[in-house]
């Protein structure tokens, strides 16, 4: 499914800036994505992709710059105030606890209490309905799954991916940033979490994908934001440049057109 080029734009920043001491990891980037758009972000080592996120995810809080979702300017302190404004990321540890069942991790850190005194009082918490919505959230992105009560450890690496996509998909309202979903996978894997992120966009939510798989990058994104030297040096559709170009504007041997 492509976007028009007429859809929203959803999330934006204009001249991030952060430098540490003489190091300046971001210098006067921009950022753009669309409504319902797959998004890849790409640049080479040190290219400030990794800075860009935080600063969008809440994670870094920029020198200069400004950051606007939906239009309005914001400002995240912490990564619970980008959730709570609707963006949730996913980076390359997944954040999960494999000791804990699949639904505990879905509902990690936002878990549901029971209603009444049992919650309010005891802090009692609603199990049957975690394990409920969890089986949804999964079902409808279809993620196959044994059990909802089976624990983390015991899931493939591609599963155990899909369960933290799952989980940022079930509480996303506008984006989704994912970094490096596929790094640690084979090729298997890697196919079941990139028809993932298709089902997730397919919801509706943008999603920026921060990869240095070329292939990947190319079978999925609808655009190609380029990351050199702390800021953007191109954003291109990415039907309209080839894997080899991007490159070179990426390293620098070539400027983009």
């Amino acid at each position: 499914m492509s976007v028009s080029s007429n859809a929203p734009t959803v999330l934006k920043a204009r001249g991030l800036r952060k430098q540490y001491g003489h190091v300046v990891a971001l210098d006067g980037a921009d950022f753009d994505v669309r409504a319902g758009e797959i998004l890849a972000v790409i640049g080479d080592n040190g290219a400030g992709k990794s800075s860009l996120i935080k600063a969008l995810s809440g994670a870094l809080s920029p020198d200069a710059g400004e950051i606007q979702l939906d239009g309005r300017t914001v400002r995240f302190a912490s990564p619970a105030d980008a959730r709570a404004a609707g963006i949730e990321t996913v980076y390359q540890d997944l954040a999960l606890a494999p000791a804990m069942s699949i639904a505990e991790n879905l509902f990690l850190g936002r878990e549901v209490r029971r209603a009444g005194l049992a919650g309010s009082m005891f802090r009692q918490l609603d199990r049957p309905r975690m394990q409920r919505e969890a089986a949804d959230a999964l079902t409808a992105l279809g993620v196959n799954i044994r059990s909802i009560e089976q624990a983390v450890e015991t899931l493939s690496g591609g599963q155990r991916q899909g369960i933290a996509v799952a989980r940022s998909a079930a509480f996303a309202r506008h984006v989704v940033i994912l970094d490096e979903p596929t790094a640690a996978l084979g090729v298997r894997e890697s196919g079941m979490v990139l028809d993932l992120i298709t089902r997730v966009r397919d919801r509706g939510l943008s999603v920026v994908l921060i990869s240095h798989n070329m292939p990947h990058v190319f079978q999925l994104a609808d655009r190609i934001h380029i990351q050199r030297l702390g800021k953007r040096a191109a954003l291109v559709d990415t039907a309209s440049i080839s894997m080899t170009d991007a490159v070179a504007v990426m390293t620098g041997a070539d400027a983009p057109s």
